[in-house]
């Protein structure tokens, strides 16, 4: 029996979950040690996934499977196998967790004055378990084959992130302790509603699923690789109406997840009120889990259904794209800002998802991991940045360049990626998602273009607004990025410029799995268009031949 790889690489980050929680409260700085030692354990094991992957012509699908019987009289197994895109999401989600560790490492201390009785309980150690326990979950969800076992731990996730963002929310605001407290409570609790309902919806869908599979295939299945293989030979074969209420019960989940207007609103609320690298581990990890269960799940099990749908997914995810990006130019809040930068982005992500074109998937799958390098270092920055003068509001700021020259810069080329410039990982995303949407429909990606020029619009304005112009009072002595700072930030930004100059690594990886997500809903890309001029010449050759 081969090692169990990828049951290794999100057992990593659970024992150290639960090994941090277990330090002593007054070893804070050896919980941090721990948790951050527990991060490299887990970016080591997602290295060995990634070496291990074959992207060669005629390999497996799924690979590095792992299968063992579960609760059998429903059909269920712990079934774990990775394609290309859940490779690139382990390895994003691993790269990123020893960074947020680092950027936050003492986010969660006792402020000094702080009143006993207003202080959370042992804030260190939890802070760290349950940054590394949602880490478990979601590499768990990249990872799980079969339909019922994703479900738990897509819904397993919200649990600690819940208490991430009420109980170690920003310390900067607007107003008092008191009510600081009460927008924690409220962003933490509405993020718990939404994606609750969504998955109660997607409940609904699973069984309605197992109870379809059970009544063509004689005994109910939740393994997606036995799903897709009876989908393709024709032992299943859904009804049309049964398809796409299931489609639609899995795709209101992900909506929400991933997060698609109009089912986004938690997600200024969650990111403004949370730390940097809990509005990071939310916007770069956790919602991509609703996007990659698109491609995994929506297209793949539901290939009909997926096509009838994809006019509304389409007007959906073009309204994202320019309603978040105009939302984003009026934010007065610097975390709320990129937050609706965010809604802005997964617009594009779904929409290359919905192109049915290798290149809007591939370019989707790459936007999922670029957006979650160029956002962390954006938002981290921006929280170092915030830390220094204990307020969110761009107001507060101005000529932060003339004092610390090292923090403007590096959140200028956030900012940058941001907006998909090119030489920036983002760029190469966005120009596949336009290439695959404008062969497949013109008008469309000529909408979506708005959203670059929206996207210069806010990002540019708040670099302005913040680092230029004269230094406001109480910056003169902003202090700049000290050494730990700049190694959390300094990788993330050399990341967003290597894979901005060389993507190859990483088309190479998701292009096989796109291929057959294509061949799944049976789409092929549109013929290339000749140009008519073009074609009237060469008739008229013919006609004088």
């Amino acid at each position: 029996m081969s090692f169990p790889l990828l049951t290794a690489t999100a057992a990593a980050p659970a024992i150290g979950a639960v090994l941090t929680a277990a330090v002593p409260a007054a070893r804070r700085s050896a919980a941090k040690w721990l948790a951050f030692g527990f991060s490299l354990i887990t970016l080591a094991l997602a290295a060995a996934v990634v070496l291990r992957f074959d992207t060669g012509a005629g390999a497996d699908r799924f690979q590095l499977t792992e299968s063992r019987a579960w609760i059998e009289d429903f059909g269920v197994r712990y079934e774990l196998g990775v394609d290309g895109i859940g490779v690139a999401m382990i390895a994003l989600t691993a790269v990123l967790v020893p960074f947020l560790i680092g950027a936050g490492w003492n986010d969660a201390d006792p402020v000094e004055g702080e009143a006993p009785a207003t202080r959370r309980w042992r804030p260190t150690q939890g802070f760290f378990a349950l940054i590394l326990m949602v880490e478990a979950m979601v590499i768990l969800s990249f990872a799980a084959t079969d339909v019922f076992l994703f479900y738990i731990f897509f819904e397993a996730m919200l649990i600690p992130m819940y208490f991430l963002i009420g109980g170690f929310g920003d310390r900067a605001g607007e107003q008092g302790e008191e009510g600081q407290a009460r927008q924690r409570s409220y962003a933490a609790v509405k993020f718990l509603l939404y994606n609750l309902a969504g998955g109660l919806v997607m409940l609904a869908a699973v069984i309605g699923l197992y109870v379809a599979t059970a009544d063509q295939l004689g005994t109910g299945t939740f393994s997606l690789q036995a799903l897709l293989d009876a989908r393709g030979s024709g032992e299943l074969d859904l009804a049309t109406d049964t398809e796409r209420w299931l489609f639609l019960g899995f795709f209101a989940a992900f909506a929400v997840k991933a997060p698609l207007w109009p089912l986004h609103t938690w997600l200024p609320n969650a990111m403004g009120e949370s730390t940097a690298p809990v509005a990071v581990l939310i916007t770069a990890v956790v919602d991509k889990v609703g996007t990659f269960a698109m491609l995994r799940f929506c297209l793949g099990l539901f290939p009909e259904a997926s096509d009838w749908a994809t006019p509304v997914v389409v007007a959906l995810a073009l309204v994202s794209i320019v309603y978040g990006a105009l939302l984003a130019i009026g934010q007065r809040d610097i975390k709320r800002l990129i937050a609706y930068a965010s809604v802005s982005h997964f617009g594009f992500i779904v929409l290359g998802v919905f192109a049915m074109t290798s290149q809007g998937q591939g370019g989707a799958a790459l936007y999922m991991i670029n957006h979650g390098v160029a956002t962390a270092a954006l938002m981290l920055v921006a929280g170092f940045l915030i830390a220094r003068r204990g307020s969110r509001l761009i107001a507060d700021y101005g000529g932060v360049q003339k004092t610390a020259p090292v923090l403007a810069g590096t959140f200028l080329v956030g900012g940058l990626a941001t907006l998909s410039l090119p030489g920036t990982g983002p760029f190469v995303s966005e120009f596949l998602v336009l290439v695959g949407t404008f062969s497949r429909w013109q008008a469309v990606g000529i909408v979506a273009c708005a959203g670059i020029v929206l996207a210069a619009l806010y990002v540019l304005l708040l670099y302005q607004r913040t680092m230029t112009g004269p230094v406001r009072q109480g910056l003169e002595r902003l202090p700049d990025l000290r050494v730990r700072e700049l190694a959390v930030v300094g990788p993330l930004i050399a990341l967003v410029v290597l894979l901005g100059v060389y993507p190859r690594p990483l088309t190479d990886l998701v292009n096989p799995a796109v291929e057959h997500t294509l061949s799944d809903v049976d789409r092929t890309d549109p013929p290339p268009q000749q140009d008519v001029t073009a074609q009237q010449d060469e008739h008229a050759g013919e006609a004088a031949g």
